[in-house]
């Protein structure tokens, strides 16, 4: 747990070294979380990941622990970001896993700078702009609105968004403790309509046929918040892509199958290791 100052920000970053090889036989794994969200969301991955990779999770400029200016930002600004970091660590090029947001940031980090990602993994995204498939008006405003309630009203809503209802029924309490201790690292509400301002602004549909890092897809099929359809989509124009759908989960997979989502990325990691055939 760090900070280092990345340009025109300080920003929060942990390392997790892996247990099963040496620190330096270990390729990297930059985690890339989404709007609003921070490090701490990676925490269902990063024990069975840090096992055999060296992985770097921050939290993006306006959330958590890192710095949050009161100027516009970018989806490039924020790969930029991601790439200083890459620098500060003396890291040449690693594995890239984005979420959400953080999938956005990855599609533009791949395409900036090809040369610093050896395989990308993209959860619950899009490639932006006019072709992709928007949640309905009325789940979008709902889903804003939790802004606006107070604390533990939001946290209960906002989990009817990301997981099933079986799910919520069954982990409700676990969750909501969860959420609630963490409630301090929450994005304020400028920092917020910052990244989601970026969110708007990003379209890749376009450039997806030059990222030339082996791609996996992963979405779960009843995203209310980014639909599945978005990465088909990004299967379709992504060279070589992979797609994974996972039936009965939605936005929320990373929490509500991790054992199922982290042996599928772990699977292709291996297949794209630095050592693997290409």
């Amino acid at each position: 747990m760090a900070k280092a100052q990345i340009r025109d920000i300080e920003l929060y970053y942990e390392v997790h070294g892996p247990t099963l090889l040496p620190a330096g036989q270990a390729d990297p794994l930059l985690l890339i979380m989404g709007l609003g969200a921070n490090a701490t969301s990676w925490e269902m991955q990063v024990p069975d990941f840090s096992r055999e990779y060296r992985v770097i999770a921050f939290d993006n400029r306006g959330a958590g622990r890192t710095d949050k200016p009161q100027s516009p930002y970018t989806i490039p600004q924020m790969a930029q970001d991601a790439i200083g970091l890459l620098d500060h660590l003396e890291i040449g090029a690693a594995h890239v896993f984005g979420m959400s947001m953080g999938g956005m940031i990855a599609q533009e980090l791949a395409l900036r700078h090809p040369q610093r990602v050896r395989a990308l993994v993209l959860g619950g995204t899009m490639a932006g702009g006019p072709n992709a498939v928007m949640a309905g008006r009325q789940l979008m405003q709902q889903w804003a609105s939790t802004a606006l309630l107070p604390q533990e009203q939001a946290i209960e809503k906002g989990l009817q968004f990301l997981y099933s209802e079986d799910f919520i029924a069954k982990n409700k309490e676990r969750l909501m403790k969860r959420a609630l201790e963490l409630g301090h690292l929450q994005a304020p509400l400028d920092a917020l309509q910052r990244q989601v301002m970026a969110v708007v602004q990003f379209n890749a549909y376009d450039r997806l046929a030059d990222i030339r890092a082996p791609t996996l897809i992963i979405t779960g099929k009843d995203d209310k918040i980014v639909p599945s359809e978005n990465s088909r989509i990004l299967a379709e124009r992504i060279p070589g892509a992979e797609l994974v759908e996972l039936e009965g989960v939605g936005h929320g997979f990373l929490g509500e199958l991790p054992a199922e989502a982290n042996s599928i990325v772990l699977a292709f990691l291996r297949r794209h290791g630095a050592g693997s055939p290409k």
